[in-house]
């Protein structure tokens, strides 16, 4: 009976420790950003935190496609989905901010980075080497008003947009 007992232990802690590995491979697929955001949409979706707005960006070899391409001002949530065969990244710069993830995206992984835009022009790009020199870039201008989509701003493709 000692032995049976011993084997179940055993048992029930692969089975723990199973489960463990499981929610720790599953977190790192989703980046410590986390991960959000349904498929594109041609204008941005509210997201569940009131006032602000998801934006899907599409992670390929050498280009980025936007979920909306019309901005306004206020809190946008950008969920980078890298959907290429390669790691990719996304970072925002413009109107003095600098947002980056904190690492790169391998493929089939998504995080989210969240920014304030404000009135003005912004550029997106994969950060990893030498992708936006190959066109993954675009920018987008936003307009005055308050997130939400409709009017406002808009986006103009880079080279492999």
């Amino acid at each position: 009976m000692a032995g049976r007992s011993k084997s179940n232990r055993s048992g029930v802690m692969a089975g723990a420790c199973a489960v463990a590995l499981a929610a720790a491979l599953a977190a790192c697929g989703n980046s410590g950003s986390g991960s959000a955001g349904a498929g594109a949409t041609s204008s941005p979706a509210q997201s569940a935190k009131a006032g602000s707005t998801t934006v899907t960006v599409q992670l390929t070899e050498y280009h980025l496609a936007l979920s909306s391409k019309t901005f306004k001002a206020g809190d946008y949530t950008f969920v980078a989905k890298n959907a290429g065969h390669i790691v990719h990244s996304l970072e925002i710069e413009g109107q003095g901010s600098e947002m980056r993830l904190p690492h790169g995206l391998q493929p089939g992984q998504s995080a989210q980075l969240k920014i304030m835009l404000k009135k003005g022009s912004y550029e997106l790009y994969c950060p990893v080497d030498g992708h936006k020199d190959m066109g993954m870039k675009t920018e987008i201008t936003v307009g005055g008003g308050s997130g939400g989509g409709g009017g406002g701003g808009s986006s103009t493709p880079g080279s492999g947009y």
